[in-house]
């Protein structure tokens, strides 16, 4: 049985840091394209950044929505099947609840979602 178990969201102020982590078992992690999304109120859903598997062309290549470049890093340790997110220099507009999914081929697995609030 995949699952996906996200943690380290919270509450932190305007301009502050938060590290997300996503553990997967039951699939070849090393294979999968890795990526966080984030939803806003039901219905706002985006992409926020990628980072690609052995399985792709082009393994450990990241992409990054505009809303986050500069700001965020993704990054991937394969070895313990363990996908991150480094979000500094948060903004209010950044609170969401934040999913991992992972992608190869025909397979696609969720996390349950972590709540990222940025607020003072």
């Amino acid at each position: 049985q995949v699952q996906l178990v996200e943690s380290g969201g919270g509450l932190v102020q305007p301009g502050g840091s938060l590290r997300l982590s996503c553990a997967a078992t039951g699939l070849l992690f090393r294979f999968y394209t890795m990526n966080w999304h984030r939803q806003v109120s039901g219905n706002q859903h985006e992409l926020v950044a990628s980072i690609y598997g052995d399985g792709s062309q082009t393994p450990n290549y990241v992409n990054y929505a505009d809303s986050v470049k500069g700001r965020f890093t993704i990054s991937r340790h394969n070895a313990k099947a363990t996908v991150f997110l480094q979000m500094d220099s948060l903004r209010p507009e950044d609170t969401a609840v934040y999913y991992c999914h992972a992608e190869y081929g025909t397979s696609e697995y969720w996390g349950q979602g972590t709540q990222v609030t940025v607020s003072s």
